[in-house]
């Protein structure tokens, strides 16, 4: 009797741990998605990274609040993995892999954050770091959140500089033989912890020794190494320039099967945009950095031979204050939901132990403020809410249909009794396909998007008379002509989440782009995106 119910104890016990790891089963790909291999159902990676390679190579925050309370948050976030940084010489070089987390703090005199780290994570103080990351990446799987290992940087410290010594084969602190060694020993050490899922082989490569020759023959490598260290795991695989390009695999593949495990990534910030373009040439700088994106890594989910893409990297400041960020993420968040693109938001941590020498800095980027007590700009999160959504499944059997989506709200249009409004994109209306210059259908219904006038309300009715069009470079504005001729865009309301027509914003009355404008077009920018779920 005591055997069996120690049994059915034991059983228990198991199926409550394993469920925490309902999203750690081996995922695999099918021409651009990412899929659960038992299944075929597609999984969609919603994931924000999280900084454990400087100097200390100790996970940040770790010192203001305990392990538990972290990974909590990123699940109440609304993240459902974690991309988690390593250094390769913490896994190659046993004087840094062995040192403990006292020892650390120590070697960099930071007295606050070992008082911290006693405080809140006791238990971690006299474990090696290599120990700690592992716990903690155990920690993430408890909550039910799936990790990428993430290789950011040979020697421990911030990236990225482009000669700092880390940014491509051969540099003074990245030498591939021994970064092939940490792919490997990092593949092994995890091979057996629930939740991880894959490794991306190397953070922005850089600087002026990259070439592409040397890019397929190490990277190549690399992949193979993973795969056979553990050929469960998703390869992730990063271009040059700061992992901004992959154009170059257009003309020549990347040549190794994986076996439906090969997954690509690429980053895309507002930097090396004038902030001054961003603000006076809006259309046209959000038109060019989208071409520039579909040319050098959107277009690998394209076509006959697709690959999944993973945006790794993309982000803001979240107090607000950076214009060309401010402006540089809704054009971004068009172009991600459109292609319902899997993705990484930099960062979570809301400071830095050390960082470039400074202590206990405060990243502006973070999800959580500087004392992680809370989520630093609540309002940034919920405009991730449709690009968090499966929007398109490649095992649906139902019609693709459209949403109306507002990338300065982050929410999609909806029909009331009497209006047309914002809300939250679960419960956005359905429309048909629209052709350029034609009527926008409701979908499976004879009614239509229609205006009245400058400044009168857009109504749905059974009048299909309104035509509309894409009009300015970025091809964010819908507009129609009143009765008198004029066109006019769709805006959401200032005072309300109402939508309304109006004089286009930094648009010309032929439709073209006004050179230089000091309007804010993003009121008006409406992207429509299928979804077959």
């Amino acid at each position: 009797m005591t055997s069996k119910k120690s049994v059915a104890i034991f059983l228990i016990l198991f199926l409550q741990i394993t469920s925490h790891y309902c999203n750690s089963l081996p995922l695999s790909t099918s021409s651009r998605w990412i899929i659960d291999q038992t299944t075929g159902k597609r999984v969609k990676l919603t994931c924000v990274n999280w900084v454990s390679h400087l100097d200390p190579m100790i996970a940040e925050g770790l010192e203001k609040k305990p392990l538990k309370f972290i990974a909590g948050q990123i699940a109440k976030t609304g993240f459902n993995c974690v991309r988690f940084t390593w250094a390769t010489f913490m896994f190659t070089r046993p004087e840094f892999g062995n040192r403990t987390v006292s020892q650390s703090l120590d070697k960099f005199g930071l007295k606050d954050a070992k008082l911290g780290i006693a405080k809140n994570n006791p238990q971690f103080l006299n474990m090696n770091v290599v120990e700690v990351h592992k716990a903690v990446v155990a920690e993430l799987g408890r909550n039910n959140l799936m990790v990428v290992l993430d290789n950011h940087v040979s020697q421990p410290q911030w990236c990225c500089g482009g000669d700092d010594g880390n940014g491509f084969f051969g540099d003074s602190s990245f030498d591939p033989n021994e970064w092939l060694l940490g792919l490997s020993a990092v593949a092994r050490v995890y091979k057996s912890i629930p939740g991880v899922v894959g490794m991306s082989m190397r953070n922005e490569l850089r600087g002026n020794r990259q070439n592409e020759d040397d890019w397929y023959t190490y990277m190549q490598k690399g992949a193979v190494i993973i795969h056979r260290e553990n050929p469960n795991f998703l390869v992730i695989v990063s271009g040059l320039s700061y992992d901004t390009i992959l154009g170059f695999l257009k003309t020549k593949p990347f040549g190794v099967n994986l076996n439906n495990k090969l997954v690509y990534e690429a980053h895309w910030y507002s930097f090396g945009t004038p902030p001054i373009k961003w603000i006076n040439q809006t259309n046209q700088i959000c038109a060019s950095v989208t071409q520039n994106a579909q040319n050098n890594y959107i277009f690998l989910t394209r076509g006959n031979n697709s690959f999944p893409l993973f945006l790794s990297e993309f982000g803001i400041d979240q107090r607000g204050r950076n214009e060309r960020d401010n402006r540089y993420m809704s054009c971004l968040l068009a172009t991600m939901a459109e292609n319902d693109i899997d993705w990484a938001l930099w960062t979570f941590q809301g400071s830095y132990m050390l960082r470039e020498g400074k202590v206990n800095l405060e990243e502006v980027y973070g999800v959580m403020d500087l004392n992680w007590n809370r989520a630093r700009n609540p309002p940034f999160l919920e405009r991730l809410q449709l690009i968090r959504q499966t929007n398109q499944d490649p095992k649906s059997t139902r019609p693709t249909n459209y949403v109306m989506y507002h990338p300065l709200s982050g929410q999609c249009v909806q029909i009331g009794k009497t209006n047309v409004f914002l809300a939250n994109c679960k419960t956005a209306t359905r429309w048909d396909q629209h052709q350029d210059g034609g009527p926008i259908k409701l979908a499976g219904n004879a009614q239509c998007l229609g205006l009245v006038g400058d400044g009168g309300a857009a109504r749905v009715s059974n009048d299909c008379s309104s035509k509309w069009k894409f009009v300015s470079s970025s091809g964010l504005h819908l507009a129609a002509q009143n009765g008198q001729g004029k066109y006019l865009c769709l805006e959401k309301n200032v005072a309300d989440s109402t939508l309304v027509t109006r004089k286009c914003l930094c648009i010309e009355d032929s439709l073209s782009d006004v050179p230089s404008c000091a309007d804010n077009p993003e009121i008006q920018w409406f992207k429509l995106v299928p979804t077959n779920v």
